[in-house]
């Protein structure tokens, strides 16, 4: 079984096929970092944990099937997108779910408690700033612009508030997994809607509703650490610039002086060292928040913009949240 034995290690914390982590492992393996992958959804058949708890603090070890690593020897923590924590498929449904809760509060316990190392980001600071809610409200209070919003479940409200303040559109309140009545995968886009198109299905759940902002253009402004990179994204033939990447145009852009202050003050409120915000870019140049992502994805870009952020993540983990100079 090999070692990680060249230093301090990067643990890369996501499932198999995440292309965005194998770009930041393909960039750190360059540099000859030593970086182990694992996945927690491949406990306890693919991941041995031997975690020691004493006074001198966390030490054992964790095994993947290719590679063994001191828990005292992790630099940082890339935390992407790990898959579900699971149980070995013998055990019946109730002993199942109550073994991957072990596995969630053990495994996952150790794994964010990893003395020293430095998070990006770590997983319960994510946690905390994928509430869309709480991202709203803090983003006001850095200093960014918010459309007017409305969270509600009474239909009454909701069509009071899409006439006030039309055209307004309707959002999920965060992205999950939605079945249609075929058992099919639908995406809920971000949609227009009329006061006379809200019924009282709104009533059955919390539902979002925001002005619509009277944009130009969209913006995606990725963040790691001190760095900054904007992108303009022009094209969108409708609301919803994810439904036709197709007809998209990328431009790096200067993120405005106040924009950058707000972000940073944001990322610090949550503790987050990375964040992929979505602004809506209107005819006055003023930049209006949708939301930010705390592990936003970054790699559909042109790779000249998908290299630099590379680059940044890369630089945090290999030098444990310092920028690195190079000459």
């Amino acid at each position: 079984m090999p070692e990680v034995d060249r230093g301090p290690a990067v643990l890369v914390v996501t499932r198999v096929d995440d292309f965005t982590a194998d770009l930041v492992i393909k960039e750190l393996n360059e540099r000859r970092v030593p970086v182990v992958r694992l996945d927690p959804g491949e406990f306890p058949a693919g991941v041995t944990l031997n975690a020691v708890l004493g006074e001198t603090g966390l030490g054992g070890s964790l095994r993947t099937t290719t590679r063994r690593i001191g828990l005292d020897r992790v630099r940082s923590v890339y935390w992407r997108r790990p898959s579900a924590y699971s149980s070995v498929k013998a055990l019946s449904e109730p002993h199942a779910d109550w073994s991957a809760d072990q596995a969630r509060y053990g495994l996952g316990g150790v794994l964010g408690a990893l003395t020293g190392a430095h998070y990006v980001n770590h997983p319960w600071r994510n946690r905390d700033a994928e509430y869309k809610p709480a991202q709203l409200a803090t983003a006001v209070q850095c200093g960014l612009a918010v459309p007017p919003t409305l969270l509600t479940n009474d239909p009454e409200r909701a069509r009071q508030f899409a006439s006030d303040y039309g055209p307004a559109v309707y959002k999920p309140v965060r992205n999950t997994d939605h079945l249609g009545g075929d058992s099919r995968a639908r995406t809920v886009w971000v949609e227009e809607v009329d006061p006379s198109d809200i019924n009282k299905g709104v009533a059955s759940t919390v539902h979002l509703f925001q002005q619509c902002v009277d944009k130009v253009a969209d913006v995606r402004l990725t963040v790691v650490g001190n760095l900054l990179f904007a992108v303009r994204i022009d094209g969108a033939p409708c609301l919803d610039w994810r439904r036709n990447y197709d007809a998209l145009s990328y431009t790096l852009i200067e993120t405005p002086s106040k924009v950058a202050d707000a972000v940073r003050a944001y990322l610090a409120a949550f503790g987050l060292v990375f964040g992929a915000f979505d602004f809506g870019l209107d005819h006055h140049g003023r930049w209006w928040m949708y939301e930010c992502n705390p592990n936003g994805q970054w790699a559909w870009f042109p790779d000249p913009i998908t290299e630099q952020i590379a680059v940044a993540l890369a630089d945090q983990l290999a030098h444990a949240g310092r920028r690195h100079e190079r000459s």
